[in-house]
């Protein structure tokens, strides 16, 4: 069969009221109306409700949409789960809640077509329905990334909406370090926001030099949900941390280096 040009990666755990509201729906609805072709990967990870019967229920009556199962091991394994099983030509993973909209999606295509590997989206200081604490983390989150890794080059890393050329995908998911191991170990569990691998993504990816776009999209904030001010915040600046004492021991320029020579290998 013919690739698609687009592929969907969903990460899931306990969303059985997101399916139940209608979030599938709404992917299946928009994608209906594209002239592109399409599929759909949910990773169901380890799901403790009627997550995984609902996303296969509604598989069956789907054509394009497809269910993994895999063990609860966060949020990021699920996400590198779906990337790697992904066959389109250009791949975005979305959160089930649909805080931005997949329709979004039209605004990043243009630039895969302008010769980008990485388009992300970008909430940009404005956000929508946002408590003055959710902001005022973002804002801190910024900063703290900056000062940290010195890793400013974007500006929302966080955003659950990114969009990955299929070439891209495999190095940089192989120059991760903190969040290369596919095991429980070192994987936050549950479906809490891990800001540590976005950030590490991004920072690969930035490395290997593959050119990154950020492009402003919708997102409503009372959509999201699983996010503990103190608990993610302590998370994030621990992984910025990690990144940095990989960073500083060698462990990304090491991987580039071995990537450009694996390359270059007839």
């Amino acid at each position: 069969m013919a690739r698609p040009f687009l592929s969907v990666v969903i990460p899931a755990y306990n969303e059985a009221s997101n399916i139940q509201s209608g979030a599938l729906d709404q992917v299946a609805g928009y994608l209906s109306r594209q002239s592109f072709t399409y599929e759909v990967v949910i990773v169901d990870d380890g799901s403790l409700d009627a997550t995984a019967e609902l996303a296969r229920s509604f598989a069956e009556s789907h054509p394009g949409f497809r269910v993994i199962s895999s063990p609860h091991r966060g949020k990021a394994h699920a996400v590198t789960t779906g990337l790697l099983s992904a066959e389109g030509e250009l791949v975005l993973f979305s959160d089930m809640d649909q805080a931005t909209p997949l329709d979004q999606v039209s605004r990043l295509i243009p630039w895969y077509e302008q010769g980008y590997d990485v388009i992300i989206g970008s909430r940009g200081r404005v956000r929508r329905n946002a408590p003055a604490w959710r902001k005022l983390m973002s804002i801190s989150q910024i900063m703290l990334r900056n000062i940290i890794l010195g890793f400013s080059q974007v500006s929302d890393t966080q955003c659950g909406f990114k969009a990955f050329r299929r070439e891209a995908i495999h190095p940089i998911l192989d120059g991760l370090s903190l969040y290369a191991a596919v095991t429980p170990d070192g994987t936050p569990r549950g479906a809490a926001v891990t800001s540590g691998f976005d950030v590490e993504l991004l920072f690969v990816a930035h490395r290997l030099g593959y050119r990154i776009r950020e492009v402003p999209v919708e997102w409503d904030y009372h959509r999201t949900r699983r996010v503990n001010l103190f608990k993610d915040a302590l998370r994030g600046l621990n992984d910025l941390v990690r990144i940095r004492l990989a960073d500083l021991r060698g462990v990304y320029s090491k991987k580039v280096i071995d990537r450009r020579q694996t390359n270059r290998s007839p």
